[in-house]
């Protein structure tokens, strides 16, 4: 009889086990239904060698896309201090998905907050986690030289910033003060801040800069008081002839990001002959489904195809 009950209790056991571990691995990646089911994964590798849950990224391989596809790399939204690297994906499943049917790679990385390390942190292990792709692309198995950013909101205001200043050599925009080696192909920017200073609400009282917003806990002050930061880290001040090609989507009506911003960044890249293109989608909020439609994947595909297959 002891013995029965010992061999339940050791099977009650395994079955707790097995399902804790079932619901670390929904956890560990909820998104992983988006994709289609003969994707390869390969989670939470650390790009910076330490063990900062920050410092992680996810590698996405598509099972037939031939020897060394194009890699399409994923920067998440959440003004500088929300999200992970799983976010905007729920409200782009298809297009997600389709970079994996196109044939495709894609990564997926996360860096750290704005409320635990002030900018240039971000940029930082964005280069850093860029780098790091670059360098280890035969161990996974994509093209290192054909490589596009994709970035949303706050993700898209690093991925824009990142390809932009890349020219200009920022030092404190690198963990290690060292030029990368890796270079962008082309950036997918949806909404994101171009020009931190062009943020300020023209009706805010002066007394708003006390105020904490998503900017001022970026750069550690309100871009009214330290202009000099906003301009560091706003995209626009690194525009030459020599960045890469911008395909800039921005919703109509966006509440948090105004349309300007993005108007802005593709005036700036037209007069500089950095080919671009802008997409405002009518009546779309700052973030959505309206941003998955048909018209927008086709000229997303349309866009990477031409700068990242040729």
């Amino acid at each position: 009889m002891l013995n029965r009950q010992l061999k339940w209790l050791a099977l009650s056991c395994l079955l707790m086990v097995m399902t804790a571990t079932a619901s670390l691995a929904q956890i560990t990646n909820p998104v992983k239904s988006i994709f289609p089911a003969d994707t390869r994964f390969v989670a939470n590798v650390p790009y910076a060698g330490d063990t900062l849950k920050r410092h992680l990224l996810d590698i996405y391989l598509p099972a037939k896309s031939g020897a060394n596809p194009p890699l399409v790399v994923w920067v998440h939204g959440g003004a500088w201090m929300l999200n992970d690297k799983y976010a905007d994906m729920s409200y782009m499943k298809n297009t997600v998905r389709s970079i994996l049917e196109k044939g495709y790679a894609f990564a997926s990385i996360d860096y750290r907050y704005s409320t635990t390390a002030p900018f240039p942190a971000q940029l930082q292990d964005c280069n850093q986690a860029l780098e790091f792709l670059y360098q280890q692309a035969a161990t996974y198995g994509y093209d290192r030289n054909r490589i596009a950013l994709m970035g949303f909101s706050a993700g898209g205001h690093l991925a824009s910033l990142l390809a932009l200043s890349a020219n200009n050599f920022i030092p404190a925009f690198y963990a290690n003060r060292k030029k990368p080696s890796f270079q962008i192909k082309t950036v997918v920017d949806f909404y994101g801040p171009a020009d931190l200073l062009a943020m300020i609400r023209r009706d805010a009282p002066l007394s708003d800069t006390a105020v904490a917003t998503s900017e001022s806990r970026l750069l550690g002050a309100s871009p009214l008081r330290r202009p000099d930061l906003a301009r560091i880290a706003s995209p626009v001040t690194y525009i030459d002839t020599n960045d890469p090609p911008f395909l800039i989507i921005q919703g109509e009506k966006d509440e948090s990001v105004p349309a300007a911003q993005s108007v802005l960044l593709s005036s700036w890249l037209t007069l500089a002959k950095v080919k671009n293109r802008l997409i405002i989608v009518p009546g779309a909020p700052h973030y959505g489904t309206m941003f998955d439609s048909d018209v927008n994947r086709q000229a997303i595909f349309d866009w990477l195809d031409t700068y990242l297959k040729k």
